[in-house]
């Protein structure tokens, strides 16, 4: 009897902890949305949630553009195409590599629009693994004939928040770019500035020559695309409505729609309080509060149009095989390689932070290969490259004091927040050759599963 009456004493007892738990836990729970919806307020300078929301894909008031290639469906419904057209890659160094790779070879949605590897590959690249981690150099290839840049692929999801793209800002006439024509290299891919547009457009225009993609008036009937290209763009000339500029503004305007607007964070803002755990709110109050990560990282896309030295290591330290990456790179330099600005020296635009989990490379040079060790570099504030000196660092870039469980806490929202896990939806079922894509050579035709 007196063990039944301890045993029934104890159950009582677990009972009535499991109850104050669950009220602690359900009391917690709007505590911490109270707390996290006032850093956004400070955050934002007072405007509130409202300011970090992505709009809907089909919201085209909502979504930043450039005047001069006002977003369209019909451009929509042509760009992505022609982002993932393999049939395009039609300037190949070798002909074993016609038709091979596009776009997406280096830009592709499951690896969140960015390389599956620390250095893409298109033009004499081989194969793709799962999510691109497959990629390797074409033997029939000398180095200096592959498609590759000596710094990471970035990333080009929630590019619509871009005036500037590519890690130094090169591309685009307007914004942060006004001024710099010194740079605006005649015979190089720079002089596109010329054009006029931002640098969504600008780059992807300027990108065809780059990476050896083709298109013109027989292309793009030979392809099937002359009808989309009609409905895409009516009052262009014909004489020139199938050519590298307008196919650019075509991938332009897909690539501007390309928005993370799915991820848990982006979910929590629109009112879905369950969208994120309590461990991931924990991370976004210190996010955008004690860790100060929104000086930089702040907006819609959680960046902004500055660039920083933060003494990352460069490509060609990478302790993985790299191609025409070695230290003598102007890009290793920063934006100092595009204006010659002393004060430009080192300095890397500050990127975007969503769907990084999808491909595990960070930094201009993928030196880091997990999101918790780049908030814990960002927290220690010491360099890791040796030849970025201490006076080049960004006020930005020092001690933050957070704890072992605070940097947890912070990586888990950037990885799992920041995830909008349907990319796939941006992603065509097909495309107008019928070829495989990302890439169509014969290793990625089997990893891929297609033809």
């Amino acid at each position: 009897m007196l063990l039944r009456n301890y045993l029934a004493m104890g159950m009582l007892a677990l009972s009535l902890a499991a109850c104050q738990k669950e009220n602690d836990s359900t009391e917690s729970q709007p505590m911490l949305d109270q707390e996290l919806e006032q850093v956004l307020k400070d955050a934002s300078g007072g405007t509130g949630l409202a300011h970090f929301v992505l709009p809907y894909s089909n919201e085209f008031d909502k979504i930043p553009q450039d005047p001069n290639n006002p977003i369209t469906q019909a451009k929509i419904d042509l760009g992505a195409l022609l982002f993932h057209e393999t049939g395009l890659g039609l300037s190949p160094k070798h002909a074993s590599s016609m038709g091979t790779f596009s776009c997406a070879s280096c830009h592709f949605a499951s690896a969140g629009f960015q390389a599956g590897i620390h250095q893409g590959i298109a033009d004499g690249g081989l194969g793709f693994g799962i999510n691109g981690e497959g990629r390797i150099a074409n033997p029939e290839y000398e180095t200096t004939e592959l498609d590759v840049q000596p710094v990471r692929t970035p990333s080009a999801l929630n590019i619509a928040y871009q005036e500037a793209i590519l890690w130094n800002g090169q591309f685009g006439a307007v914004g942060v770019n006004a001024g710099t024509e010194a740079g605006w290299t005649a015979g190089t891919p720079k002089a596109k500035n010329y054009l006029g547009y931002q640098g969504t457009e600008t780059q992807a225009i300027a990108a065809q020559d780059v990476h050896r993609l083709k298109m013109n008036d027989e292309i793009c009937v030979n392809l099937n695309y002359k009808t989309l290209f009609d409905k895409a763009f009516p009052d262009s000339d014909p004489g020139v409505r199938y050519g590298q500029e307008n196919t650019g503004l075509a991938i332009a305007a897909y690539e501007r729609i390309i928005l993370a607007n799915q991820a848990p964070f982006q979910k929590w803002l629109r009112g879905k309080e369950n969208a994120m755990s309590d461990q991931e709110k924990r991370g976004a109050i210190l996010f955008f509060g004690k860790a100060q990560c929104a000086s930089c990282h702040n907006g819609p896309n959680l960046a902004n149009m500055e660039f920083h030295a933060i003494g990352m290591k460069d490509l060609f330290e990478s302790s993985d095989i790299t191609y025409g990456a070695n230290s003598e790179n102007c890009e290793n330099k920063g934006r100092w390689c595009f204006t010659k600005e002393d004060a430009d020296m080192f300095k890397f635009k500050v990127p975007q932070l969503y769907n990084l989990a999808d491909s595990p490379f960070y930094g201009h040079g993928s030196s880091f290969r997990n999101i918790r060790d780049v908030v814990a570099y960002k927290n220690k504030g010491v360099k890791e490259n040796a030849n970025v000196p201490e006076d080049r660092l960004s006020e930005y870039f020092k001690p933050l004091g957070l704890t072992e469980e605070e940097v947890d806490d912070i990586s888990a929202f950037i990885e799992k927040s920041l995830r909008d896990p349907n990319l796939l939806r941006y992603q065509p079922l097909s495309v107008r050759s019928g070829q495989c894509f990302p890439n169509s050579d014969e290793q990625s035709r089997i990893d891929l599963g297609c033809n």
